[in-house]
């Protein structure tokens, strides 16, 4: 634990030095290729810094946060797009840095936005917090309720994660932030659930640096009204690139390419989704009750066939439990460590005083 916080130290002060290069970078060179070239570096760095972490817990976010987020945000910065771009003047680093390297974004119009309450938090921590009875009866639980049920874990644990690193950079930036997570099993479509309600950081990113570029380009030929339909496949195919390296870099084992399929399929068959209501005209459409239950159910079945098997391969749920007992072990040390220290200013204060 102790060798795993020094290494995660150590890719902070990396994330934190090489932005601070980028930001020099964007205040001395105009926006384009002139501009990417001295970033690429940086970029390159990224890729490889979450090999320095072994855990799933500290590995797997900052593959997410700094390989997959930080570099595309570089990429737009590069071209003066994206969040970290802002006219006439540039960011200021107290805030590029944040903004570059974790899931954040800045809410537009925070005063038509509702929080969700401690209470929703509340339940889904104890929700989690049923994770290890369930991993510690595994032999006795049928493999498919065991995915079912990680795969419930697994959402509410990237939520609270996520949650909480949005809090802290909230209270460091005095801000208000768009949401990661909004209630997804409430989804009444494909497009509900992965436009608005699933990881809204990696969908916010997709979009300018995959979506609207390849939705230009294929315009020219198809023209704009059928031109989402390869945008919308080609996000999701490098979001199932993105995804594959973050598996990697969790359990160091060759990709299967499951999880590419994954999101492959689901860019198709929302793809074909947008294709039917803009043939229809948005004019028929199923019960939001029938349509939700359909979408949620085919997120949970693709899943459990393509998504979490791949997950498992990495022995993810035995590394998290172990992980989890190691903190817990871990509190209960530090926590010893301090009521001894109690104890023993007691007895010196005992001794002055006599």
């Amino acid at each position: 634990m102790e060798g795993e916080i020094n290494n995660l130290v150590m890719v902070w002060i990396t994330v934190v030095a090489s932005l601070c290069y980028c930001h020099t970078i964007g205040k001395i060179i105009t926006p384009g290729t002139t501009r990417l070239i001295p970033i690429l570096p940086v970029i390159l760095i990224f890729l490889v810094l979450p090999l320095s972490l072994r855990t799933i817990f500290l590995g797997g976010p900052i593959s997410f946060f700094v390989a997959w987020l930080a570099n595309f945000k570089l990429l737009l910065f590069a071209y003066g797009k994206g969040p970290l771009s802002s006219n006439p003047l540039p960011l200021p680093l107290s805030r590029f840095i944040p903004l570059a390297s974790f899931p954040i974004k800045i809410q537009d119009n925070p005063i038509n936005k509702q929080k969700k309450s401690l209470t929703n938090y509340a339940i889904k921590a104890l929700i989690l917090s049923t994770i290890i009875p369930i991993q510690q009866n595994k032999s006795s639980i049928h493999p498919n309720v065991f995915l079912f049920l990680y795969s419930i874990y697994m959402y509410i644990a990237l939520e609270i994660i996520l949650a909480t690193v949005a809090a802290s950079v909230r209270a460091a930036l005095c801000v208000e932030l768009e949401p990661q997570f909004e209630e997804p099993y409430l989804s009444t479509s494909l497009q509900d659930f992965w436009g608005r309600r699933w990881n809204l950081m990696a969908s916010a990113i997709l979009r300018p640096t995959v979506y609207v570029p390849v939705r230009t380009v294929t315009s020219r030929w198809i023209g704009r009204k059928w031109a989402p339909v390869p945008a919308v496949i080609a996000a999701f195919l490098v979001s199932g690139i993105m995804h594959e390296l973050i598996f990697y870099n969790i359990g160091r084992l060759k990709p299967t390419w499951e999880v590419t399929w994954f999101f492959a399929l689901h860019g198709i068959c929302l793809a074909a989704e947008v294709s039917v209501k803009k043939a229809v005209n948005e004019k028929w459409r199923l019960p939001p009750l029938v349509s939700g239950f359909l979408a949620v159910a085919f997120v949970m079945a693709t899943g459990l066939w393509l998504f979490l098997p791949a997950l498992m391969r990495l022995e993810a749920d035995v590394m998290a439990y172990r992980e989890m007992i190691a903190f817990i072990d871990f509190i209960k040390s530090v926590s010893n460590i301090e009521l001894r220290m109690d104890k023993v200013i007691i007895v010196f204060s005992a001794l002055r005083s006599s």
